[in-house]
């Protein structure tokens, strides 16, 4: 059974930062491409941040130079660290998961984590 369980998010003030995690179980982990998607409230959910088992990451450029996307694959952990953080951050954030193999596997979501960027 797959399990990806987002945590870390909550209210934070314009240019503060926050940390989420996202723990991951039922699948090999280090062969997965792992990512962060956010979706707001009337808009489609967007690819936030990338990294594939090898350490390489892609950012949509509206996050580049503010958030860091890192994994742990002895825990099992993909993380996103948030650094000054917008109101345009506000969303629900959630953790993918997807391996290529014969082609690119099943999309894995978890049920999301909220991030409010408020004063």
């Amino acid at each position: 059974q797959v399990q990806l369980v987002e945590s870390g998010g909550g209210l934070v003030q314009p240019g503060g930062s926050l940390r989420l995690s996202c723990a991951a179980s039922g699948i090999t982990f280090s062969l997965y491409k792992m990512g962060w998607y956010r979706q707001a409230p009337g808009k489609q959910r967007e690819l936030v941040a990338q990294i594939n088992s090898g350490g390489t990451t892609n950012y949509t450029d509206s996050v580049k130079g503010r958030f860091a996307i890192s994994r742990d694959n002895a825990k099992k952990i993909v993380y996103l660290q948030m650094d000054s953080l917008e109101a345009d951050d506000t969303a629900v954030y959630y953790c993918n998961a997807r391996r290529f193999s014969r082609g690119w596997g099943p999309d894995h979501w978890g049920q999301g984590t909220q991030v409010t960027v408020s004063s």
